[in-house]
Order: structure tokens, then C-alpha cells, then sequence
């Protein structure tokens, strides 16, 4: 049997990311809608999250869970915009949008 530090489980719980987020990248969209589906399912509210070019699919995933299973009563909560800075890999900095949109069961 293996035990595991506190420090250890934290780092891996953040290298794991929490597991009601979903990161929205480059799959096919309705991918992400699924899979933020499946999580509602087990959990009160999901975090879709996305930055840069992925914030339009990131929107689009929240609408199309709103839209299209509006009988099934969930909302958006909390939304919340910013930036982070990012070092390129010819070394410069730059600034990428995020955006952190909650959706829950109503």
C-alpha cells in the first residue's frame, strides 16, 4: 500500500486539475458538451474553462447545455473574465484572455 504526503496529494490534485472543470481546447465541440454533461450528472455545478481562441467554443458549450436541454433546468452562474501571462518559447512575454464559466443545475 502507497501513502502519500499531503504536499503530494495537493501537487497531484493540482497537476490533475479539480475534477469539476472542464478545459476546453481543439476536440470536437459536442466533446465538451458531453463531457460537461457527464459531470453534471455526478456534481451541482461545472466550471468550463478556456483561454485565447478557445474562449467562442468555451461560450458555445455553456449556450448549446442551456438551449438545448432546457427542460432538464440548468443555469449559468457565475462568469468570470481575465488574463494570464505566458513566456513564449522565444522567451517574450505575452498576455492570453481567459474566461471561467459556471454552469449548474437550477
Amino acid at each position: 500500500m502507497v501513502f502519500m504526503s499531503e504536499v503530494q496529494q495537493n501537487a497531484q490534485t493540482q497537476r490533475d486539475g479539480p475534477r469539476d472543470s472542464i478545459y476546453i481546447g481543439k476536440k470536437p465541440l459536442m466533446a465538451y458538451v458531453t463531457s460537461t454533461l457527464i459531470q453534471l450528472a455526478n456534481q451541482p455545478s461545472v466550471t468550463i474553462k478556456a483561454r485565447g481562441l478557445s474562449i467562442g467554443r468555451a461560450v458555445d458549450v455553456s449556450q448549446i447545455i442551456l438551449k438545448r436541454m432546457e427542460n432538464a433546468g440548468y443555469a449559468i452562474g457565475d462568469v468570470r473574465i481575465g488574463s494570464e501571462t505566458l513566456q513564449a518559447e522565444d522567451g517574450r512575454t505575452r498576455n492570453v484572455s481567459t474566461i471561467e464559466i459556471e454552469v449548474k443545475k437550477a
